[in-house]
């Protein structure tokens, strides 16, 4: 199965395990899945860091590449398709992060591991 990491899932998968859910922890040990996150989640980690709103032990450009390694993870690109998708969905969440993660999932088939019950109000399939 092929899994999307929410924002904070890919957080919390790298910092406070402890966090994750069961069925998401169960996701990520699963070695046939495939897991990855989106460069709207780096670019929304980038954001949230440089404006003081996120503490990590290092900077992004050296740290999430290492979290990326350490733990597997696929990178998955922002497309066309998905900011196009990200405009149609309903407007019910707009957090435009959450909206373009929502839209990659339903873009690529993905599942989304995510505890952001809105994201499947959405139209995204989701796990937690």
């Amino acid at each position: 199965m092929r899994y999307l990491l929410d924002t904070c899932t890919f957080l919390w998968v790298s910092q406070q395990p402890s966090m994750l859910s069961k069925a998401a922890t169960a996701a990520i040990n699963d070695l046939t899945n495939e897991l990855f996150v989106s460069d709207v989640s780096i670019w929304e980690v980038a954001l949230k860091h440089s404006a003081g709103k996120l503490p990590l032990p290092g900077i992004p450009r050296v740290w999430i590449p290492k979290k990326f390694a350490h733990h597997q993870f696929k990178s998955l690109s922002l497309d066309q398709g998905s900011i196009y998708r990200s405009g149609e969905l309903p407007k019910i969440h707009h957090d435009p992060f959450d909206r373009l993660l929502a839209a990659q999932a339903i873009e690529s088939g993905m599942t989304l591991l995510s505890p952001d019950t809105p994201l499947s109000a959405l139209g995204a399939s989701r796990v937690w």
